[in-house]
């Protein structure tokens, strides 16, 4: 929040801000009737589908008079209704979010980006569900619509974000695979974690990505990514309990680590591109709404590049 403005018109100004944004959604996945997202299905639309030839009994205004007048049949136009789709928040809630050294925890950020994405996407019709896990599924909520449904979803996430974590390393692996074989309906599935547990959850985000949309939010700290010379210092796996003893003032180590961080960086994103899913990377040094507007923003121009580079 910019200084000097009073916590009121901060909410005011992010809330209209919100209003103004939209997500783009790359597939047609809507199902749900009265929406207003693209659709695979047919029927009664304004989108422009196909055209074939009239059955009888058909409905006569479905009838395209124009491509009829100029054949000796009367055809039919078809379309692709707006239908309102599934929006699932795979949450991850463990230890490791406990950690931000700029403006707030990588857990707040989270906490933040899965508010910001329930009011975005829970609009037109659309329905917002959650799996909230770190080392095992913790909470299921299933899909519901309007407002009282995105506020009851919100309010959920809210208690078990807050819950004390649980023992053991994040298994987003886990969570990839019970969201796969839990949704049946093609839906947008945004996934939020920072990706620091175990391996192994690429297979799984590559199976899910095969018949949803997938968007892999990546939540980090400046400090992941560099460490400042401030003498010896133990630091300590909040998932694992182990600890290593490091002298940040050896500039050689400073760099190794630079250097790793930097490949994980990469790796996730060449990871997560992969999977045929989209990477979206969030930092607490900056502020949620600037990054997802930015985000949200560049979207049809990074999925068009991935389209030409990424796949034969």
């Amino acid at each position: 929040m910019a200084e000097g403005v009073p916590p009121a018109a901060g909410a005011e100004r992010a809330s209209n801000l919100l209003r103004r944004l939209r997500w783009p959604v790359a597939r047609r996945l809507g199902v749900h009737p009265w929406g207003g997202e693209r659709s695979g299905l047919r029927g009664p639309g304004v989108e422009y589908a196909d055209v074939r030839e009239y059955q009888y009994g058909e409905d006569a205004r479905m009838i395209d008079w124009n491509l009829t007048a100029r054949s000796d049949r009367p055809f039919v136009r078809e379309s692709n209704p707006d239908r309102g789709l599934d929006v699932w928040l795979l949450v991850d809630v463990s230890r490791s979010l406990d950690w931000g050294t700029a403006r707030c925890l990588k857990r707040e950020l989270a906490a933040g980006f899965a508010d910001a994405a329930a009011l975005l996407l829970a609009r037109y019709g659309n329905r917002m569900g959650a799996i909230v896990f770190d080392s095992s599924i913790l909470r299921i909520l299933a899909p519901a619509s309007g407002r009282d449904g995105r506020l009851a979803l919100i309010a959920r996430l809210a208690v078990e974000s807050e819950r004390p974590p649980g023992p053991g390393a994040t298994d987003l692996a886990l969570a990839l695979g019970t969201a796969r074989r839990l949704i049946r309906r093609p839906s947008l599935v945004i996934v939020i974690s920072d990706f620091l547990g175990v391996g192994g959850w690429q297979p799984p985000m590559r199976a899910l990505a095969a018949r949803h949309e997938v968007v892999a939010v990546r939540v980090v700290d400046p400090r992941e990514f560099d460490i400042p010379d401030i003498g010896v210092v133990t630091f300590e796996d909040p998932e694992t309990g182990f600890q290593v003893e490091i002298d940040t003032s050896n500039r050689r180590l400073r760099e190794r680590f630079r250097a790793a961080a930097q490949q994980q960086r990469e790796a996730f994103v060449r990871d997560v591109r992969g999977a045929r899913a989209t990477a979206l990377e969030l930092t607490t040094s900056e502020e949620l709404l600037r990054q997802l507007a930015a985000y949200l923003g560049s979207l049809p121009a990074r999925r068009r590049s991935a389209d030409r580079t990424a796949w034969p």
